[in-house]
């Protein structure tokens, strides 16, 4: 971990859903601000990310049920933290560049505070990757009026608004579901660029045109569903 400085907000959990990821895993970890803590969620990894992620000091959550939202919510629901954050462990992403984010909701500047992409190297963001997000964020726009370029795993929020938001996604679909959710519940969300950086080992999404139009169907799942007042109670 890096060493204690006076920049870092306390009180801090940050969720890294985790799938084959022991290569990536001793860079993120080390980008974690100090005083904050790790939730690596193991989603069945074969690699020993589990291992590796304890010996370096996080806190490892298990979730054998195989899915991106599946980890995410497993991590949500083993924080304690009045802050929850989001970061993939692929190391395509800094978690030291959330601290601003958390500073806004901290400062009531926001609900909800999401990272947009910024490609830093050839091949960090495949094109159809790029070209899916796209036709997300402009459905996204539609449904919920939110002028949004990017549905990142970059984010964080509070804790406790986080659940009573009910997601229900294990899939692919969660990122949206949050910020779909989040935008029907009257929440403030706000949105940054950050840096994007190809990642280490090969993706379980969006590495390839299935996975991409994969999570496409996945996502427009959750489009589909009607606002907060027309769902059933959960």
């Amino acid at each position: 971990m890096i060493p204690s400085t006076p920049s870092s907000p306390p009180g801090v959990d940050v969720v890294l859903p985790c799938l084959d990821e022991a290569e990536a895993l001793p860079w993120v970890l080390a980008r974690i601000p100090a005083g904050w803590r790790a939730l690596v969620v193991d989603n069945g990894s074969t690699d020993g990310s589990a291992d590796i992620a304890r010996a370096l000091g996080a806190t490892v959550v298990h979730e054998p049920r195989r899915g991106f939202g599946a980890a995410c919510h497993a991590g949500l629901t083993a924080a304690t933290a009045d802050i929850v954050c989001f970061c993939d462990c692929d190391a395509s992403l800094d978690p030291a560049l959330l601290v601003p984010f958390v500073r806004e909701v901290l400062d009531g500047g926001a609900d909800l505070v999401l990272g947009r992409r910024r490609a830093r190297a050839r091949g960090a963001w495949p094109a159809h990757a790029r070209a899916g997000n796209l036709a997300l964020a402009r459905l996204l726009r539609r449904r919920t009026g939110l002028r949004l370029h990017d549905l990142g795993p970059l984010r964080a929020a509070r804790r406790e608004p986080l659940l009573a938001l009910g997601l229900s996604d294990r899939r692919s679909g969660y990122p949206l579901q949050m910020v779909v959710r989040a935008a029907d519940a009257g929440w403030r969300i706000t949105e940054h660029d950050v840096p994007y950086l190809p990642r280490t080992g090969t993706s379980k999404v969006t590495g390839t045109w299935r996975g991409t139009w994969q999570a496409v169907r996945d996502m427009s799942h959750v489009l589909a569903e009607p606002p907060a007042g027309g769902r059933a109670a959960r």
